[in-house]
């Protein structure tokens, strides 16, 4: 069976996390699904990004068994499928320790909507998920990260196709979304907003939520029934 769809995509998206600054070193992961094989590749675990090519991504299963490949994938690879296997209507997710998303993790605080920018792409404050309770930490860390995550949004009644992005308390940011691509823009998108968010506090430390009447304009003329925005 051919999985060269998926690990081309993989690649392609791995590489754009280093070229949109959302990495350094190795610190990052991105994976593609293919629905139909109920596979996903993903990075292999802690390959620099100038030496990787498609072949090197590595197959695995919903289940978190390695498919096919002769590398170790990825060590949030358990995260990624837990996620795929609960919510079937994604096609990519990526893991960065990017800078300002990861700070506001490590401050375990949701990212207030301060702007139209974060309205653009959200109609609330970026979550953060508490941190793991010990009894999950010491269990299997990174299938437990996978529940961490879909528990959080659960709590909130938020649902995975309206906000495909979170922070988890004192680790990091994940972000995914229907495809690979769109998965790497919500990770740009959750960098530049949590940038723009830390920013604001600083400029004033009491800066209003934007109002409701902006942030329905500017969420819907993008992705409500009567958007206008773009081609």
């Amino acid at each position: 069976m051919s999985y060269q769809d998926i690990q081309e995509a993989a690649y392609e998206a791995n590489m754009q996390l280093p070229k949109l600054g959302l990495v350094l070193f190795t610190f990052g992961n991105v994976s593609a699904a293919d629905r139909s094989k109920g596979v996903f590749a993903i990075k292999p675990s802690g390959v620099p990004y100038d030496q990787l090519s498609p072949d090197k991504m590595v197959i695995v299963d919903f289940d978190g068994k390695t498919v096919e490949g002769k590398l170790r994938p990825s060590s949030d690879t358990l995260t990624h499928a837990v996620l795929y296997k609960h919510w079937e209507k994604i096609g990519g997710i990526v893991h960065t320790h990017s800078t300002y998303a990861t700070a506001w993790a490590q401050s375990q605080r949701d990212i207030p909507i301060f702007g139209t920018t974060h309205a653009d792409h959200n109609t609330v404050d970026i979550p953060c998920a508490p941190p793991m309770s010990d009894e999950m930490i010491q269990g299997d860390y990174e299938y437990q990260t996978g529940f961490q995550i879909m528990n959080a949004l659960k709590d909130r009644n938020l649902s995975y196709e309206d906000i495909e992005m979170i922070l988890v308390g004192n680790h990091a940011p994940f972000t995914w979304g229907k495809t690979p691509d769109k998965a790497v823009y919500n990770s740009a998108v959750l960098e530049n907003v949590a940038q723009m968010a830390l920013l604001t506090e600083q400029i004033n430390p009491k800066a209003p939520r934007l109002k409701d009447a902006l942030i329905r304009k500017h969420y819907e003329r993008k992705h409500g029934p009567h958007s206008y925005y773009g081609q």
